[in-house]
């Protein structure tokens, strides 16, 4: 499964220096991270209304589609800040061992 969190990585590594009039990655990375953020918070927004939508009407495939965009935008976002879907998923990863609940009291000391 990671593998295509790779493969989407090393893509979007190589379109980051790309021409912005041909590649849309290139572009976000032009107008600069306040850009890429506001389309992280653009999917986010789109994701959770797909969602309630998908609680009513029991049609999931909006949902998936919403999320794949948001996925996709943070790793945009990621890859502006020098990181890779690696450092999340070890983070998820060390996060194994903890039950949610002492995992967020341990981030507010």
């Amino acid at each position: 499964m990671s593998d295509v969190l790779e493969r989407l990585a090393q893509v979007l590594e190589a379109r980051k220096n790309a021409d912005p009039e041909s590649s849309y990655v290139a572009s976000l990375h032009a107008k600069g991270l306040n850009k890429i953020l506001e389309k992280v918070g653009e999917e986010c927004t789109e994701t959770l209304l797909a969602a309630k939508d998908a609680e009513h009407s029991g049609e999931t495939s909006d949902v998936v589609y919403e999320t794949a965009d948001l996925w996709f935008h943070s790793m945009v976002m990621l890859s502006r800040l020098g990181l890779g879907p690696d450092d999340v998923l070890n983070e998820l990863a060390r996060r194994f061992d903890l039950s949610g609940l002492e995992e967020k009291a341990s981030r507010s000391k």
